[in-house]
Formats: C-alpha cells, sequence, structure tokens
C-alpha cells in the first residue's frame, strides 16, 4: 500500500479560521469587502509596524502596484535578486521597464549589497535610472535591509522589500519588511501562513497606499456611476479570504516555532553526512519555512537524485529557485555576479517542512536521504 504523501510545505489549519469564515458568512460579508478584511489588515499593521496595509490578490499584484505608483516604467531600470521566485520581478516587465539581477551572498543567500552597488553604478554611469531595487527575504530570512538602504538611501532609489516568504521573521529585532519604502508579502497556499491565496502591500505613505487601494479596485473615481480617469486592476482580496488570514495570523508564532524545531531536527539529524543547511544570518531570526539542505560532492548522488528517490517513497521535495538570470525567459537580462546563486541551485534541495510533520514523516524523510548518499 501507497504511504500518506508527504508535501513540502500544505496550508495548516488549526486555529479559528473556520469560525472567521462562519462569521463572514453568517453576515453575508461575501463579496470582496466586510469586517474581516479590515480586521486582517489591522492585525497585519499591527504584526509588521507599518502605517497602513493593503489586503490584495496575491504578493505578485503587490509588487506590480507599488512599483507602478513608484513610477516605474519604459527606459528605467530594477535591479532584483536573481536567487528568487518569478512573480517577484514579472511585475517590472508588466511595466515596461528592464531588470539587472544581482546574485546572493554566501553569509545569507539573499542580495549581495557590494554586487548591488557595483550593478547600480554600471547602469547609472550608462545613463539609465535606476527605479527601484527589489530584494528577496529567501526561503524566510530577511535580507540585510540597513546594508542595502545604506545603498539605495544616498542614490534617491526606492526599496521595495520582497518579504513574501518571510512572514514572522525578523531583522535586527524588527519585524520582516521593516526596512524598505514598501514591502511585499504572500499568503499563497504553501506560505508559512495562508489565506488560499493573496498578498499583502505595506507602507508608512497613507497616500501611497490609498492609491494602491484604489488601483486595485479597477481605479474607479469618487462618483455615483462607474468613472475612471485611468486604468486600473482587479487585484482585491475577498472578505472570505480575508478571515481565514485572520485564524491563521493567530497562530504565526507557533508556526514559525515549529518550522525553526524542523529545521533544527533535520541538521541534527543528517549531521553525519556530506550536506549543510542554509545559514542563519546573524542580523536575524528566520522563519525557516523551507529548509534548505546544500549536498557536498561527497555525499555521492545530485538533488535530483534525492528528489526522485523521495518522490519515489511519495514524499514531495524541490530544487532551490533557479537563478532568474538562467531563465529562458530573461536570457540576455544583466546579472551582476551569478556563481553563488548557480552553486546553490545546482546542490540546494528544499525539504518537506510543513507545520504539521510527524516525528514519523521526519524520520521516514531522513531515511531516504542516508539510504542515497555514498
Amino acid at each position: 500500500m501507497t504511504r500518506d504523501r508527504i508535501f513540502l510545505s500544505p496550508p495548516h489549519m488549526g486555529g479559528r479560521e473556520l469560525e472567521y469564515v462562519h462569521a463572514a458568512f453568517a453576515a453575508n460579508f461575501i463579496a470582496p469587502a466586510g469586517p474581516q478584511l479590515a480586521a486582517f489588515e489591522q492585525a497585519f499593521r499591527e504584526l509588521t509596524g507599518f502605517a497602513h496595509c493593503l489586503a490584495v490578490s496575491s504578493g505578485t499584484a503587490a509588487m506590480h502596484l507599488a512599483l507602478r505608483l513608484l513610477g516605474v516604467g519604459p527606459g528605467d531600470v530594477v535591479m532584483a535578486s536573481t536567487l528568487t521566485f518569478i512573480g517577484s520581478v514579472t511585475p517590472v516587465t508588466f511595466l515596461g521597464a528592464d531588470l539587472h539581477f544581482v546574485d546572493s551572498d554566501r553569509a545569507s543567500w539573499n542580495m549581495d549589497p557590494r554586487l548591488l552597488a557595483e550593478a547600480i553604478d554600471a547602469e547609472e554611469a550608462a545613463g539609465r535610472r535606476v527605479a527601484a531595487v527589489i530584494p528577496t527575504d529567501l526561503y524566510g530570512q530577511c535580507s540585510d535591509y540597513d546594508a542595502i538602504r545604506s545603498v539605495c538611501e544616498p542614490r534617491g532609489i526606492p526599496l521595495v522589500i520582497d518579504a513574501a516568504e518571510a512572514v514572522g521573521a525578523t531583522y535586527k529585532g524588527r519585524p520582516a519588511g521593516r526596512g524598505g519604502d514598501a514591502a511585499v508579502y504572500s499568503f499563497n497556499g504553501n506560505k508559512i501562513i495562508t489565506t488560499s491565496g493573496g498578498g499583502m502591500l505595506a507602507g508608512d505613505d497613507g497616500a501611497f497606499i490609498q492609491e494602491a487601494r484604489r488601483l486595485s479596485q479597477q481605479a474607479r473615481d469618487p462618483a455615483p456611476h462607474y468613472e475612471h480617469t485611468t486604468l486600473g486592476y482587479n487585484y482585491r482580496m475577498s472578505n472570505v479570504s480575508a478571515a481565514i488570514g485572520l485564524g491563521q495570523l493567530e497562530m504565526l508564532d507557533g508556526f514559525v516555532a515549529r518550522r525553526r524545531e524542523i529545521s533544527a531536527w533535520y541538521e541534527a539529524a543528517l549531521a553525519d553526512l556530506p550536506v549543510s543547511f542554509m545559514p542563519e544570518a546573524a542580523y536575524g531570526r528566520s522563519n525557516r519555512w523551507l529548509t534548505v539542505m546544500l549536498l557536498d560532492p561527497a555525499f555521492g548522488a545530485t538533488p535530483e537524485d534525492l528528489r526522485l528517490a523521495l518522490e519515489a517513497e511519495n514524499i514531495e521535495s524541490r530544487p532551490v529557485w533557479k537563478p532568474m538570470h538562467l531563465q529562458p525567459v530573461f536570457a540576455g537580462v544583466p546579472v551582476t555576479g551569478g556563481a553563488v546563486g548557480e552553486d546553490l541551485f545546482a546542490r540546494g534541495i528544499c525539504l518537506p517542512s510543513g507545520t504539521a510533520l510527524t516525528g514519523e514523516d521526519l524520520e521516514r524523510i531522513a531515511a531516504v536521504a542516508r539510504s542515497v548518499a555514498a
């Protein structure tokens, strides 16, 4: 008999999510507005410390709104982490701007501030405007916000932090995202908390977030009829989705603690194998959204060998993000550095990290890793 499937990072319901959803249904607030949505935005303001939050349909939608309101457009260049998910960077192309990818550093696996400065200098020397910088908080670990801001601020370049994977993480004691002019979060089904699908745009500029809200609602002008003087989008989050998010937020501290326990368990259980794990930067506390393991050559097998062996046992795993500068769709896009991201992609594998994993599940996963190792 096939054993139950172990997923990489499945949703974990266990709090008052259903209670909040029932309340939305009981009051007939099923449309994309209602008290649960307002409460979710308020709760996220309290979590992050940002003055204003806008719940939207995805992290990608939030990034699109942020970049549009920063005036990103044709002829501009946006700097972005190369080691990231594509949804972090596609909004740049939606707006007709160009990308320039920046490699990771070894200490955090996130955007290297030294390489960022080099990349900006090169673009500005060529007479191009760098309109924004987007560092990704990879696998739940914050980028070095202060170091990146020290590069951006003297040049007057806005910083939009892609904290999609980092809800619940901290940087120098500050919540993930708190260090940018704006921050973007994701509540996709595989994230540490979920609304089934959704995102959040956060910032301290009330006019900025208010205009983002208007654009997310088809840019309807104030009038009794439907009046539009600019084009917007249907990027709203539904009240029902927000109700799920309210329940999830109440579970966040426990989810972070459990993800960190799982990561520590892997490191201890596999310590005798020729492997290493994503380091935790000294400046922060990762939420360990996914535990990522690197295979040394002495392991005797590739990450793909291990992935296939896990799949044969009905266990889901995944390669490290393929760097954006290696993606066919971005062929020819400039990259500063690249070797670190390429190495992490070549040797890395994301292990199951869901908060509902049992000890038996973890033993199953470790046993497969041991069986593949030379």
